[in-house]
């Protein structure tokens, strides 16, 4: 992932902390507040995919798998 990317998810990452934390102090429950992370960090990852990171995880399946088929 190159630095300007990166640079964009950490600002992204930033923004979701802001507002979990507004929400929470507005009174929003702890699972409302979960849910929106989680749909945010969902909807980062489809905008600025790290594909460095999936392909480290698909060769860790494929070993993973390999190892089991022994």
């Amino acid at each position: 992932m190159d630095a300007g990317v990166r640079q964009k998810r950490v600002e992204a990452l930033e923004k979701i902390k802001e507002h979990a934390l507004e929400r929470a102090k507005e009174g929003a429950d702890s699972f409302e507040v979960r849910d929106f992370v989680t749909s945010a960090k969902k909807e980062l990852a489809y905008s600025l995919p790290d594909e460095e990171a999936f392909k480290k995880a698909v060769r860790a399946t494929q070993a993973y798998q390999g190892s089991k088929a022994k």
